[in-house]
């Protein structure tokens, strides 16, 4: 394991965590990946897509941007800022996405600007979540050090929905070709996956097999967390995490899922900070 992956909104958070976080990095020698969620946990009027891109566009969410930057020139771990994740994406999941392709480049660009002022030896990572149309947000070369991807397989979802079940070689392949082209280090910052025991083990021992041939790919970070968003036609929040992503059957996956959702959706808004651990390579 050799990256720490951290999430935080820009708002309503305790930025001391950031520093906890570098040392929780530091005592296992793992470099430090921060995703920026542009968005407060306060249920308000700040939590709608329009509201959120012409404030950040008018520059009234520079201060924000600014002291967590500050925060992060100060860690020892080495850092890289993921910004306005998976913006290509209008499954609802994230007010940022879905916008304009020119209003999110503005707001990307915008954001690198304010950092790079604040935390000159930071990393940039651009991450979509792998959909055809993700050229469409690409902010430049200038801005994006790093391009990251998003990969989940769920089992009972892909049997019932699809008819068919997904495999993580056909994915990492599918939109590894999409990124290629802009010639910048590939990560698949997400990765999860859950289903019964002989799908968990298809797709561990595929996450561990090297891809020479892609050449630009240098890591893969698990996403050990229960999903935090739910998925369509009622099957609930998938757990990621290692220790229970293995479900007897579809079925029962789908319905633990469904017998979670409530619970789950009043927790996750005590969650301020969610640490993740990562399984990677890296040809740094």
């Amino acid at each position: 394991m050799s990256i720490e992956h951290v999430f935080l909104p820009w708002e309503d958070v305790s930025l001391s965590s950031l520093i906890s976080a570098d040392q929780y990095a530091l005592e296992r020698n793992r470099a430090l990946l921060i995703t920026v969620e542009p968005w407060t946990w306060t249920q308000d009027e700040r939590n709608t897509p329009q509201a959120l891109r012409d404030a950040i566009l008018s520059g009234r969410y520079d201060s924000n941007m600014r002291e967590i930057c500050e925060v992060a020139d100060t860690l020892q771990s080495p850092v890289s800022i993921r910004w306005g994740h998976e913006m290509e994406d209008d499954d609802g999941q994230f007010i940022w996405a879905g916008w304009a392709p020119q209003d999110y480049i503005a707001a990307y660009r915008r954001m690198v600007e304010v950092c790079r002022a604040a935390a000159p030896r930071t990393r940039f990572v651009w991450s979509p979540l792998g959909h055809v149309n993700l050229t469409e947000y690409y902010p430049g070369a200038d801005v994006v050090d790093i391009v990251g991807l998003s990969i989940f397989g769920f089992q009972t979802f892909e049997h019932d929905i699809l008819g068919r079940e997904l495999r993580y070689e056909d994915l990492l392949r599918e939109r590894y070709a999409r990124v290629a082209p802009f010639r910048k280090p590939v990560i698949v910052a997400e990765l999860g996956y859950t289903g019964n025991a002989d799908y968990v083990q298809a797709w561990e021992d595929a996450v561990r097999v090297p891809h020479p041939e892609m050449a630009y790919l240098v890591g893969v970070v698990y996403f050990n967390q229960q999903e935090v968003y739910p998925w369509p036609n009622g099957y609930g929040y998938p757990d990621w995490r290692v220790t229970e992503r293995v479900t007897a059957s579809p079925t029962e996956s789908k319905v633990n899922a469904s017998k979670s959702s409530e619970a789950h959706c009043t927790a996750r808004l005590s969650i301020l900070i969610s640490y993740l651990t990562g399984i990677c390579t890296s040809a740094q």
